[in-house]
């Protein structure tokens, strides 16, 4: 059985390209704004995906947005992650790895923060059981 690959909108279409060309299934997920695929929070083990990928900026809403309601917040993210045992990577330049923690609370360590340049060969790692 091909392992899935959930990603955010935005994520590098060179990446994406190599896995599908190296075996895997992509499957696009939405934040809830974007309507980009199958809703985050409707992940369960019926439709589990093995890794999820993308940008911070895709979970990461602001004050305004969260108690406006009806946002899907990092939270709900690292909860569905976190419940299912998904690794949850997003990319962000090494430089910006500490700022990038500091906008988040009790990361599980389901999570990972990685640098463009390492995306595949983490990804591919993730997948391959490393």
């Amino acid at each position: 059985m091909r392992k899935n690959v959930g990603y955010f909108e935005g994520t590098d279409s060179t990446l994406l390209t190599d896995l599908v060309c190296n075996g895997y299934d992509t499957v696009p997920i939405s934040n809830g704004f974007d309507n980009h695929g199958m809703h985050v929070r409707i992940i369960n083990n019926e439709n589990r995906i093995d890794v999820l990928v993308g940008y911070v900026h895709k979970i990461y809403a602001s004050d305004d947005d969260v108690q406006s309601g009806g946002v899907v917040t990092y939270q709900d993210v690292f909860h569905v992650c976190r419940t299912f045992d998904i690794p949850l990577v997003l990319v962000v330049h090494r430089e910006l790895h500490d700022k990038a923690r500091k906008l988040f609370t009790e990361i599980p360590d389901v999570v990972e923060f990685v640098d463009p340049q390492d995306m595949l060969s983490r990804v591919r790692d993730i997948l391959n059981g490393d």
